[in-house]
């Protein structure tokens, strides 16, 4: 069986680290430095890293200078880059920052054409933020809906997306368990490649996961288990590769 790879997540709010309930605005619990958090991972082996400029995502402000920063002091790591991104020009400073790649969220819903185009233009380097509540696909960092989820997957699918990052909301920061039926739902909808986010608690759901790599599950994102203790990334990191 292929490997799933593990993408421990850093999403910042106002400079810091933090993890939210359910993405909800109020709720972080704050984790410290970013720049050390990321350092953290990167020595403990990661080869990806998910960043989420959530300040961006919530249309509050920006902390793209520091993430900036903290991808140019990365070397041999992915870093993919989410939050805010909803123009040519914030695509590519992302890129142009050293980001391999970027997650565009709420623009894919309100302006399919020029995902369509960022798609054609990037390829592998744009993957789409599908964020789920039930099935509608929620937008504005997570705080208004935008459409069914299986409508807004046709119409991305004919766009050429080669990715999504399927967050369920309801899980995200819970830590009870990923969604492995909408996981498969989806990835029996679709023919690109799939990273699960939310509700990851325990080794077993790592495992599980990894069990629907062949579905079309590329990878999974996460925070809150990582930050909690729950496992280490050098434990995730063997399961993903079947070594443990």
């Amino acid at each position: 069986m292929e490997t799933l790879q593990i993408f421990p997540a850093v999403d910042v709010v106002n400079g810091r680290a933090v993890r939210l309930v359910r993405g909800e605005a109020g709720t972080e619990h704050d984790y410290g430095d970013p720049a050390a958090a990321v350092a953290a991972f990167v020595s403990a082996g990661a080869q990806w890293v998910h960043m989420v400029d959530l300040d961006a995502a919530f249309g509050r402000g920006s902390n793209h200078d520091l993430l900036e920063q903290i991808v140019a002091s990365v070397q041999g790591v992915h870093i993919e880059l989410s939050g805010g991104i909803r123009d040519t020009p914030a695509l590519e400073r992302a890129l142009a920052a050293g980001a391999s790649r970027v997650n565009i969220g709420t623009a894919a819903l309100e302006n399919p054409q020029w995902t369509a185009d960022m798609i054609a233009r990037y390829g592998e380097q744009v993957a789409v933020g599908l964020d789920v509540r039930g099935e509608e696909v929620a937008t504005h960092g997570w705080v208004r809906t935008a459409g069914n989820l299986w409508s807004v997957l046709a119409q991305l699918d004919a766009a050429g997306c080669r990715r999504y990052v399927l967050t369920d909301v309801t899980r995200d920061g819970t830590l009870t368990g990923p969604n492995l039926e909408l996981l498969t739902r989806v990835c029996a909808a679709t023919p690109a490649r799939v990273v699960a986010s939310g509700g990851v608690s325990t080794l077993a759901d790592i495992a599980a996961l990894r069990e629907l790599v062949p579905l079309g599950v590329e990878g999974v994102i996460t925070g809150k288990a990582l930050y909690s203790g729950a496992f280490t990334l050098e434990e995730a990191l063997a399961v993903g590769m079947g070594l443990a």
